[in-house]
């Protein structure tokens, strides 16, 4: 006897991988609590993180929407204008540190930088670049806008009862005055000044480091919170970090993933869903991605909500494991990526001199 024969067939590969179907993996996820629909649950992080709020307000779950659009607004002009993308109009959140830069602001430990960018006579937030596609008419306005979202955000973990944060890379831009851009100024508007700016690029004791004390920030006004992790599948657009991309993004990547498994295992408050793994790891053999390896089908979509659902209700509800709601349907047909999904990232694509020519 040894304590691997205690070991039940999902801790084996052979078992659990490598003699099936890849569709038909599962229990990838043993979550550490339940959640319901009478459940408030917030949404924010990278461009993937916009997924699990779609597919939880089409499950009927407690999605929080803390900041909505006017009620004249049609959903895709709402949709173009960032309301409904994440739970706040904080367009996406890259990394912890720009995290932990929004809950300071939302608790009062610092105040927003008065930086405003100016492109073409219209006034642009450095911190929520692409929130209005065509700028504000005034500083004024960029200011009156920020300070809306950051009380919204504020809400979404102060009356939450979990927060789900999409872990997108460890690249970063800051000034050199102390603060951090969601993107590199010069390329969605303002102006690089390389005497300002410095890259940033995290290693894993100060991200996990960052994570927990932001955690704690939050939960020092919400007691009951708790934090479900995960990493986003989405490739780097562009690396600065001196490696080809390819590596660059797995050194990314595998930093995050280890800041999640490390909090999950020593912290009850936290836990860690693997959409990350899902989507890229070796069984399913790139089969969610979209022909320009990137971007994420809308099947991988698809599996990977009802994975997270499968695993939950399977847990805590199994005798509605056979009535659990449809998942929405969506195509499956491998578009380059999906017109709605809001990626300021993407746009780094712009620089690449030789996109052109592909």
């Amino acid at each position: 006897m040894n304590p691997y024969t205690e070991l039940g067939e999902k801790h084996f590969w052979s078992p659990a991988v490598g003699k099936i179907e890849a569709t038909k993996i599962s229990s990838l996820w043993d979550p550490k609590q339940d959640l319901s629909p009478r459940h408030k649950i917030s949404t924010y992080g990278s461009c993937f993180a916009q997924h699990f709020g779609r597919a939880l307000k089409a499950r009927n779950y407690g999605w929080m929407l803390s900041e909505e659009g006017h009620s004249d607004l049609t959903s895709e002009t709402a949709a173009r204008f960032n309301y409904g993308v994440f739970t706040a109009r904080t367009g996406n959140i890259y990394t912890v540190s720009l995290l932990r830069q929004w809950t300071d602001w939302a608790l009062g430990v610092r105040k927003p930088p008065s930086e405003v960018w100016v492109k073409g006579g219209r006034f642009y937030d450095p911190f929520r670049p692409n929130i209005e596609p065509d700028g504000f008419a005034s500083e004024a306005e960029v200011v009156a806008s920020r300070e809306m979202t950051i009380e919204a955000f504020r809400k979404s973990f102060t009356e939450a009862n979990l927060f789900v944060f999409t872990l997108g890379h460890t690249e970063s831009w800051n000034n050199i005055e102390g603060y951090e851009y969601p993107m590199c100024p010069g390329t969605i508007a303002g102006i690089f000044n390389k005497d300002k700016h410095k890259f940033i690029n995290h290693v894993h004791r100060d991200i996990i480091r960052e994570l927990r004390q932001t955690v704690a920030m939050m939960r020092s006004v919400n007691p009951e919170l708790r934090i479900l992790l995960t990493v986003s599948p989405v490739p780097l657009t562009a690396t600065m970090s001196g490696n080809h991309v390819l590596t660059g993004t797995l050194e990314s990547k595998s930093t995050l993933r280890s800041v999640a498994g490390e909090l999950t295992r020593s912290h009850n408050v936290f836990d860690y869903f693997p959409s990350y793994e899902i989507i890229s790891s070796a069984p399913f053999q790139g089969m969610f991605y979209n022909e320009n390896k990137r971007t994420v089908r809308q099947a991988g979509v698809d599996f990977v909500m009802d994975s997270f659902f499968t695993c939950i209700e399977s847990k805590f509800r199994p005798q509605l494991e056979n009535q659990r709601a449809a998942i929405p349907p969506g195509s499956s047909t491998p578009d380059e990526s999906d017109p709605d999904l809001i990626c300021e990232e993407e746009l780094l694509e712009a620089f690449n001199s030789n996109s052109a020519m592909k």
